[in-house]
């Protein structure tokens, strides 16, 4: 594991789990986080921590293949209105992917918030599709950047934080905006996805292995 850290005055970083010696793709993964929190994380970052069994998962199903499996460090806790932090840092990320590992494709994999900046994010030319796990979409978020990707939406419907509902919907813009996008239901899990795990963890890297074989 190496840890890719910048100077204090940009502290947007990579927790990097997987680092190939030349790097045929990358997969990014963006945890989630709060409508509002302009403060720092917490040095204890249960949404981050959250994502350690997924980038385990991923990095077991594209073992071999030369994919770089990296976690983006925000700046900020929150989405904070139209500022969009976490989208920025999401975009940081993309530039530093490139740093390191060259214009390789990738896949980002982010769950609540961290589902929402790869969304907003997913227009860069670098992206080959988003794996996005009960994500935030709010019925305004722009759709028209995603012609050509690949979109998973996984929600399980009984989550009482995010919207299922609003998942499927933004699948159905999506399309219409030229993007392969599918919204899968997921039978358990609510919004922390405790319950049912293993599948969560099964699926999403799935899914994320089929994205980087695809094209």
């Amino acid at each position: 594991m190496t840890l890719c850290r910048t100077r204090r005055a940009d502290p947007t970083a990579l927790l990097v789990r997987s680092a190939p010696a030349v790097p045929t793709a990358a997969v990014l993964l963006l945890h989630g986080g709060r409508a509002e929190g302009p403060e720092p994380p917490p040095a204890l970052n249960l949404p981050a921590l959250r994502m350690r069994p997924f980038a385990g998962a991923v990095t077991r199903a594209v073992r071999g293949r030369g994919v770089l499996v990296a976690e983006v460090r925000y700046r900020h806790r929150g989405w904070n209105g139209a500022r969009a932090d976490a989208a920025r840092d999401a975009e940081a990320a993309l530039g530093r992917l490139r740093e390191q590992a060259g214009p390789v494709p990738v896949v980002l994999l982010g769950h609540s918030m961290g589902g929402r900046a790869a969304l907003r994010v997913a227009g860069d030319p670098a992206v080959r599709g988003v794996v996005a796990l009960a994500p935030w979409c709010p019925a305004d978020e722009p759709v028209d950047h995603l012609g050509g990707r690949r979109l998973y939406l996984l929600h399980d419907e009984t989550d009482r934080v995010t919207s299922a509902r609003q998942s499927w919907e933004f699948v159905r813009r999506a399309r219409e905006a030229g993007a392969d996008a599918a919204g899968i239901p997921m039978p358990t899990g609510g919004h922390a996805m405790l319950r049912g795990a293993d599948l969560w963890h099964r699926r999403a890297a799935e899914l994320t292995a089929a994205l980087l074989s695809h094209g």
